[in-house]
């Protein structure tokens, strides 16, 4: 009697259950990290002021909230879940790094339009950043991650086949002036604070103030406070034309933190050989490449994608995303996802 119960009992259970425990066991999480020695920018500092502070915030905001752990592990695994099941991986899926796994399949999300608000936070009239500057730096996000711009030609051949449109645009939404007598922000959100974000779930935030220490901008990925959610750049590295500092005069430091926004991280995976950026097409490498690199700069035995924007080297010298990357970015919008409320 007790053995027929438990075959009726087995029978009635729902076979989804089975199918869901499946998938959650075939998401390999071993490689996870976090939290990095993002103060060594894994290789010894040749330069000294990092050109974004990205995994140094996002190290503080671990620090300071105990359940962020399991919300960006949960959204990395859902990420990898996503990709495992639209690609025929090689590799584990979210990680490898040595170009053998296919890029996934097309989503059906079409073209994913990020709303802009723009806070310009200023306390000279040289950081009150003009409209055609504020245009120029929509203009250069659109076509970075549209794979529009006229410098995607300069990609070497071995990297030409990956160059990827991300299929995500951006539309400013409103610009917001706010005069102050603070001249430097530092990197501890204060400036989110004393200006607060505009309906963080569905709209880009970017704060353009001196963030001071040499920093160009840094910004939070996804799971992190809704309060702070966005990017931060500096007035002078925001934008082609008006206020801006060569070499970092071409838009792309904006660029490089709204890849954080959507969850890329570092291209040398903030940790030498032994760490991924979670992205099967870009290889791997030991740590940041400064100024403009030549082609090929050689690192943990692969050719380095040193013309990525999730690299450190100058502007004109940064003009890629890749296949893998567009997948990863394009899975926050999906079921699941930490950014949904762009597409929802």
């Amino acid at each position: 009697m007790a053995a027929l119960a438990f075959l009726f009992a087995s029978c009635e259970q729902d076979p989804t259950e089975n199918i869901v425990e499946q998938q959650e066991a075939q998401v390999d999480m071993s490689d996870f990290y976090l939290y990095t020695d993002a103060d060594a920018d894994g290789k010894s500092a040749e330069n000294a002021n990092a050109k974004c502070y990205s995994m140094r915030n996002l190290n503080r905001l671990l620090n300071e909230n105990d359940d962020l752990h399991k919300k960006m592990y949960n959204i990395e695994k859902n990420t990898r879940s996503i990709l495992a099941k639209s690609a025929n991986a090689k590799g584990k899926p979210g990680s490898g790094g040595d170009g053998d796994t296919e890029p996934p399949a097309p989503d059906n999300l079409g073209t994913v339009n990020i709303p802009v608000v723009i806070h310009v936070v200023y306390s000279n009239a040289q950081e009150n950043i003009s409209d055609a500057q504020i245009n120029s730096q929509m203009a250069i996000l659109n076509e970075d991650f549209r794979a529009t711009n006229s410098d995607a030609t300069n990609v070497p051949a071995e990297f030409a086949g990956l160059v990827a449109d991300s299929e995500i645009s951006f539309t400013l939404t409103q610009v917001m002036r706010h005069s102050d007598s603070r001249t430097q922000w530092g990197t501890n959100d204060a400036v989110k604070y004393a200006y607060p974000p505009v309906s963080p779930s569905n709209t880009l935030n970017i704060w353009v103030c001196n963030i001071g220490g040499g920093i160009l901008g840094y910004a939070q990925f996804p799971g992190g406070p809704l309060e702070t959610d966005g990017v931060v750049v500096g007035p002078q590295y925001f934008g082609n034309t008006g206020y801006v500092a060569s070499p970092f005069d071409q838009g792309r430091t904006t660029t490089h933190e709204v890849g954080h926004y959507l969850n890329l991280r570092h291209i040398w995976g903030d940790g030498r050989c032994r760490q991924d950026d979670f992205v099967a097409d870009t290889p791997t490498s030991d740590g940041p490449n400064y100024g403009c690199p030549s082609y090929p700069t050689v690192n943990c035995k692969n050719n380095d994608m040193t013309m990525n924007y999730m690299d450190y080297t100058d502007d004109a010298c940064m003009y890629m995303f890749s296949e893998g990357q567009k997948a990863r970015m394009r899975t926050i919008f999906m079921d699941g996802g930490p950014r949904t409320g762009f597409v929802n």
